[in-house]
């Protein structure tokens, strides 16, 4: 062996047992952790949705731990480069990531440099944000039924908008379309807004998009609701059904809000950040503020938390490959 492939084995054999000391002396550790600032990466553009939320439970958990947790936008390639940052940091609990809705989804659509599930430790499962089934006024349809008979008896000329292709949005109509068994056609756009000016000027039929922008202009009577993309009703729209209950058990489509870090946190640093995540969530006016947006508060622990993206990678592979979407 040659003195590069030696140095290599050292190298790897210092880490290995630098991760066990760790791991040995979790308790100890987390009863010391934070003692400097954690940064919490946000795999999005500044003023979405993942965004709003982190920065809420950043500013809500840094006082009782002692510590800022400061977040860091990373956005790029589908939310793979900063998410793939944290896989490949240290395993101390001082760098996290908010999971979204892409990281359920690219699994489907590319190579990933890192696996979504064994790459990484579940901290805390905040809330989901349902998609909202809304058409224009001029769409002779007032329930999921009602669209669904009309799209099987006009194949072809529903269409729909999204955000773009693979987005949620995109991928909560193709749900309907291969649960339901009709074909509409796909209209991507360059983000949720122009989609949505377009659907109030009628220029497409429907879309499915989130609660936030949306309720204003179903309440103006600009847009006509349908139905909620989620397993309860809405409490911003109570008397707004859900596709579930219209005769599609099991229907969802919905962003999540997920705090992950890297594989192998110590246990005691993991539920000590879960457990401040976790309370935040409970806190009046974070929950307030997530429900009068739109959002369903989970509060979970590392186990919902992984066990939700386990079954959002296999919910989102069966509607690519029905539906035979490749990335852009």
């Amino acid at each position: 062996m040659n003195g590069g492939g030696v140095m290599r084995m050292a190298v790897r054999k210092v880490i290995t047992l630098a991760y066990a000391a760790l791991a040995l002396g979790g308790p100890a550790f987390a009863q010391g952790f934070p003692t400097k600032p954690i940064r919490l990466v946000v795999p999005l553009a500044p003023g979405g949705g993942g965004d709003l939320v982190s920065r809420m439970i950043a500013q809500k958990i840094s006082e009782p731990l002692g510590q800022p947790v400061v977040v860091d936008n990373r956005p790029g390639g589908s939310t793979i480069i900063g998410t793939e940052l944290v896989a490949r940091s240290a395993p101390d609990g001082y760098t996290l990531v908010m999971a979204t809705s892409s990281h359920g989804i690219n699994p489907s659509l590319y190579k990933l440099p890192f696996d979504p599930v064994k790459d990484f430790s579940g901290i805390a499962f905040i809330a989901t944000s349902p998609m909202m089934l809304t058409v224009h006024p001029s769409v002779p349809v007032k329930t999921v039924k009602e669209l669904v008979a009309f799209a099987k008896r006009n194949p072809g000329k529903l269409n729909y908008g999204s955000s773009g292709i693979a987005s949620i949005v995109h991928l909560a109509a193709e749900l309907l379309s291969v649960t339901a068994g009709i074909n509409m056609v796909h209209i991507p756009y360059k983000g949720t807004g122009p989609a949505l000016n377009d659907l109030i000027a009628g220029q497409i039929d429907l879309m499915f998009a989130s609660p936030i922008p949306t309720i204003p202009h179903v309440k103006s009577g600009r847009l006509r609701a349908v139905a909620m993309a989620s397993q309860q009703r809405l409490p911003a729209m109570p008397d707004l059904p859900t596709v579930a209950e219209s005769g599609f058990p099991g229907f969802q489509a919905a962003s999540y809000y997920i705090v992950l870090g890297p594989a192998n946190i110590p246990a005691g640093v993991v539920n000590r950040l879960s457990a401040h995540i976790i309370k935040a969530t409970q806190a009046p006016d974070i929950r307030n503020r997530l429900i009068t947006e739109g959002g369903e508060v989970v509060g979970g622990g590392p186990a919902q938390a992984m066990a939700h993206i386990e079954s959002e990678i296999a919910r989102w592979k069966k509607v690519v490959d029905a539906a035979h979407i490749k990335a852009e």
